[in-house]
């Protein structure tokens, strides 16, 4: 693997001009079209690529795809352009970083020249692809007189691969044997015809066969729309302008990052950020180190201070932290423009092979790779927010808290129960501009939330509780989203597999003098507890049994004080009938300073549950009276001792 990933350059603009001051002479000669036609395709690509998103959504029978949006769908274009990605769907972020690498590596190790019309190529290495296995690529020509021009992508989770661990989550598995079944590039359909050596490998070694066959089916059918929309477009505008839209549409993006990166203050910019542990011991933290050199329209991220790669499946490779950098210098500097493989064009990115976001087999496998590139987002975050200053982004929960968990239903069926009932979805930070959502996912996922009613049709389970704690996100001008508790009811024997891997220091930290959000937790409580809704007062965790966080040794309540529980430290958690799961998130960073923040904000955040009467006035300087909770409308502030207890404050 080569040490320095550097995007493969398109073809230079013509006289080095920037887009918007090319005359239309020069325009149409570069990309064989004028501009209003290359605008008209531009968005028939996005276009083509959100109707399939919305036809596989719709049409798909399993939850990770159907619920999550679990997903993504770009263009790619033909070899001898270098497969520029020109659109890509509003779904899975995490995905579309990775996918015109993905679309390369798998074309160019089959052949092109062994491509047919109405093939379907499939791959799923993390090493070649990107992402971890049970995310399969499915690539499909799209032919034109005989010669491609375009590919087709969708790039889906599939709810089992094989391996150790039905479903596949889990942070223990040691190496890519255990962590499932791995495809090479190899052909899924011929000719539109089902290759069935391909399928019989599949559903050989795999679970839930009958759940991924029809979502299969339903992705080759959205690949033949996306097929037909593109070939109505090379029909209507020729090819030469369709090639050339793909071009401009890459250069576009290229140009906006550019311009973007040329407002950035020259210099070294350096940060980090971690996680706590891996699935082997909690002896052993990793971090993410990024120095990011920035002159002129360039930059360079120099990862090579990064942790050794991890004893377990926690590991990202080289495609998903090259997705991470781009995106955290997109969501930071150049939010509005379309995403495109041009995004990577001027960002160069030092990578040595063997880290926790390099990592190589056969150990230490690619599985929940999400987990240390969010840090490295988080770390790039810091280190640019010193160069932005008041457009810096507080930090958001940190790690999705995966709860996997299957069993048996009382027919001999297995339910299998994936990323729904752990902390998935939590709060992000503030920024100048807004308060953090207190219920999203991370930064770089955008997810859909599983509907309660889903959830619980699928799994034998009872959500019991979803909501905001309080006093739990970090203070500001503009605060912090809150921390997301969630309760779960199991109604079966359940082996369950946990994953909180951010909880030993807060990942929601501040921006622009905010404040850090609080740490979160995760419990299990046995069968009779507590009979019914588990109450929120601290006192009810001394009967609990910790899964992972920082906790007073004796009331096993959230302390960062505390002694730290490491998640894997009981592999599988096996439960009777009536145990309860509680996840706590960790709470989003502030943005500004605290004592700032109108009163009446605080006020309003004390009325809606965010804020304590208390905590608006040891953190706020805020005075409130009244009762929130029995007369919510009646509370008020108390302008004469708020004005006092700040200006003693400052």
């Amino acid at each position: 693997m080569n040490e320095k990933l550097k995007s493969v350059p398109g073809p230079a603009i013509a006289g080095g001009h920037r887009l918007r001051d090319m005359n239309e002479q020069d325009f149409e000669e570069h990309y064989h079209c004028d501009r209003f036609t290359a605008t008209v395709l531009g968005n028939r690509l996005r276009y083509t690529v959100q109707h399939m998103s919305t036809g596989l959504m719709f049409n798909a029978f399993s939850p990770i795809i159907r619920d999550w949006y679990d997903f993504a769908i770009t263009v790619s274009g033909p070899p001898e352009l270098d497969y520029p990605m020109p659109a890509v769907s509003a779904s899975l972020v995490l995905f579309i970083g990775t996918m015109a690498d993905a679309v390369r590596n798998a074309v160019e190790e089959f052949g092109a020249e062994n491509l047919a019309p109405g093939d379907v190529l499939i791959c799923n290495d993390p090493y070649r692809v990107g992402t971890h296995v049970n995310d399969l690529c499915f690539i499909r020509p799209v032919f034109h007189d005989g010669r491609i021009v375009a590919f087709l992508n969708v790039r889906a989770h599939q709810l089992d691969m094989g391996g150790v661990v039905p479903g596949g989550f889990s942070g223990t598995k040691k190496n890519v044997y255990e962590n499932g079944l791995v495809l090479g590039p190899m052909l899924l359909f011929r000719q539109n015809k089902p290759v069935r050596s391909t399928f019989s490998l599949f559903f050989d070694n795999t679970r839930m066969a009958p759940m991924l066959y029809p979502d299969i089916i339903t992705i080759f059918r959205q690949l033949q729309l996306g097929e037909r929309l593109i070939s109505e477009s090379v029909a209507r505008y020729g090819i030469d302008a369709c090639l050339g839209t793909m071009r401009y549409c890459v250069d576009a993006g290229a140009e906006a990052m550019r311009d973007a990166l040329a407002k950035l203050p020259d210099g070294v910019y350096e940060a980090e950020d971690g996680i706590d542990c891996d699935g082997m011991g909690d002896d052993e933290e990793y971090t993410v180190k990024a120095r990011i050199i920035k002159h002129g329209e360039h930059v360079e991220v120099d990862l090579s201070g990064t942790s050794r790669q991890a004893r377990t499946c926690i590991n990202a490779g080289p495609l998903d932290a090259k997705t991470a950098v781009a995106v955290a210098f997109k969501l930071m500097i150049d939010p509005t423009s379309p995403f495109t493989s041009g995004a990577f064009r001027d960002i160069d990115i030092v990578l040595p092979p063997g880290t926790v976001v390099s990592a190589m087999p056969p150990d230490g496998a690619i599985m929940l790779y999400w987990e240390v590139t969010i840090p490295l987002m988080m770390a790039i975050f810091r280190a640019i927010g010193k160069a932005v200053g008041p457009d810096a982004i507080g930090g958001d929960y940190g790690s999705l808290c995966n709860h996997n968990a299957n069993g048996v239903w009382p027919d001999g069926r297995t339910w299998t129960n994936v990323a729904c009932c752990g902390g998935e979805h939590g709060p992000w930070g503030a920024s100048k501009d807004f308060d953090g959502d207190s219920y999203n996912v991370l930064y770089m996922i955008n997810n859909m939330d599983p509907p309660t009613e889903a959830i619980e049709q699928d799994s034998p389970v009872l959500v019991m509780r979803k909501e905001y704690a309080p006093d739990t996100a970090g203070a500001g001008y503009n605060r912090g989203g809150a921390s997301v508790i969630k309760d779960t009811l199991w109604l079966a024997d359940t082996e369950h597999y946990t994953m909180p891997l951010k909880l030993k220091r807060p990942s929601g930290t501040g921006a622009y003098g905010g404040e850090n959000g609080t740490l979160g937790a995760a419990w299990f409580f046995d069968p009779g507890t507590a009979p019914g809704l588990i109450p929120l007062d601290e006192s009810v965790y001394a009967k609990s049994t910790p899964i992972a966080g920082v906790l007073n040794p004796t009331t096993q309540a959230i302390d960062p004080d505390g002694e730290y529980f490491y998640f894997a430290r009981v592999p599988i958690w096996r439960t009777k009938p009536g145990a309860t799961t509680r996840y706590a998130t960790n709470g989003g960073g502030g943005w500004g300073k605290r004592l700032a923040r109108e009163p009446e904000r605080v006020l309003r955040d004390v009325r809606n549950g965010y804020v304590s009467v208390a905590q608006a006035k040891a953190q706020y300087g805020v005075v409130v009276t009244g009762d929130p909770d029995r007369d919510p409308e009646g509370i008020a502030v108390d302008r004469a001792a708020t004005e006092a207890l700040r200006a003693s404050l400052a």
